[in-house]
């Protein structure tokens, strides 16, 4: 389990930057100069990094704070998976991507913690904080003290759900030293982020995650966009007893993302870690000014919309030029969330373990595979 403190600054002292080395030409051509590294979750070891100091608007990738916060509340005992989530009229103002509930109506945290990594929705988001913190801003005061306490030294946010705004800001080595938190801190939890998708028995709705189910050991984390911010990735896989995190920033696109994203992992299975550092080595480096990168220009200009539209195929699905990620033959493995039985929807009501730590996320209900 990581301690408080594991990644403080005071442990930031040693130096040296790493220089990727890959195996195949397509894979090794990085992307634009965005954020991105991966690093070894046991380790450290950092096997490739850039611009990994630069502020960024997180994006939904702000949903692994708060499932993170989510999870230390039910650690303390203040709740559980079966605890009911409850929409409030704030929470259901919230923009899309959203599951559309109305007041009143309730979830188990089981299905709304599903609902918020699976579907990126925002409403689940914030009814999620008001539940676990008692109002929004509560909750985001504890958002921010925990990434403090695990030493997230460039973060600040503002919201639950990532929905841009002054004073919302990462960095992608503070990703990658949440992303690595879960993984050591809460294992019990891992099934959330690697969902393929989830059915609330009227609807499927497949994971963004374009690597689950398509990258050899892909477990895991969780996408964002919004036009500031480009396409955000944080993916973990495992593969032989090792397992690696990689955080890709500011892609211009769903294919792009997931193609880079690929790229890192692959590369770092696959090579030693002899004579990288360590990522608490690795000292500030580049543009670490409080001034948070905006690429919304680059992004959601219409020539880009355009490059992404040729990006996909005739059936309207984002190509992907990675030669790591293969198709899925096969129907998606969908867990069931939905809405507790009588608050305005007739479904089962998700049930988890009696020692409270939830088996649900593993469940899968195949159905035929949604198209996206």
């Amino acid at each position: 389990m990581v301690t408080a403190g594991f990644f403080t600054r005071g442990k930031m002292k040693a130096l040296g930057v790493t220089v990727a080395t890959c195996a195949t030409l397509l894979a090794a051509l990085p992307a634009a100069a965005n954020p991105r590294l991966v690093v070894d979750v046991n380790s450290l070891k950092v096997y490739e990094h850039q611009d990994i100091f630069q502020k960024w608007y997180p994006a939904s990738l702000t949903k692994l704070m708060t499932a993170y916060t989510a999870f230390r509340a039910i650690k303390s005992g203040q709740l559980t998976l079966e605890s009911p989530v409850i929409m409030t009229k704030n929470a259901a103002s919230e923009p899309p991507s959203k599951m559309f509930y109305k007041p009143g109506q309730a979830m188990t945290l089981d299905s709304a913690l599903k609902m918020m990594l699976v579907k990126s929705a925002n409403d689940v988001a914030v009814a999620i904080a008001e539940t676990v913190g008692g109002s929004e801003p509560a909750f985001i005061e504890r958002m921010n003290a925990e990434a403090r306490r695990i030493g997230m030294t460039s973060s600040n946010f503002i919201n639950p759900n990532g929905l841009p705004g002054p004073g919302q800001y990462t960095t992608a080595r503070d990703l990658a030293v949440l992303a690595i938190t879960l993984k050591r801190e809460f294992p019990q939890y891992a099934s959330y982020f690697s969902l393929e998708g989830f059915t609330t028995g009227k609807k499927n709705y497949p994971n963004y995650n374009m690597l689950i189910g398509r990258f050899e050991g892909a477990d895991g984390m969780k996408t964002g966009f919004i036009c500031a911010s480009g396409f955000n990735q944080v993916s973990s896989a495992t593969r032989d007893g090792r397992s690696v995190v990689s955080v890709v920033l500011g892609e211009d696109s769903l294919g792009a993302r997931a193609d880079e994203s690929a790229r890192l992992m692959q590369m770092a299975l696959t090579t030693s870690g002899n004579g990288k550092p360590s990522l608490v080595q690795i000292p500030p480096y580049g543009e670490t000014r409080d001034m948070v990168a905006d690429v919304s220009k680059q992004i959601c200009s219409k020539a880009a919309a355009k490059v992404r539209s040729e990006g996909r195929d005739e059936g309207g699905r984002q190509k992907l030029l990675s030669p790591y990620i293969h198709e899925i033959n096969r129907p998606l493995n969908l867990a069931f969330a939905g809405l507790i039985a009588g608050s305005g929807e007739k479904a089962p009501k998700v049930v988890a373990d009696q020692a409270g730590q939830g088996d649900a996320a593993n469940v899968p209900i195949p159905v035929p595979r949604p198209t996206f």
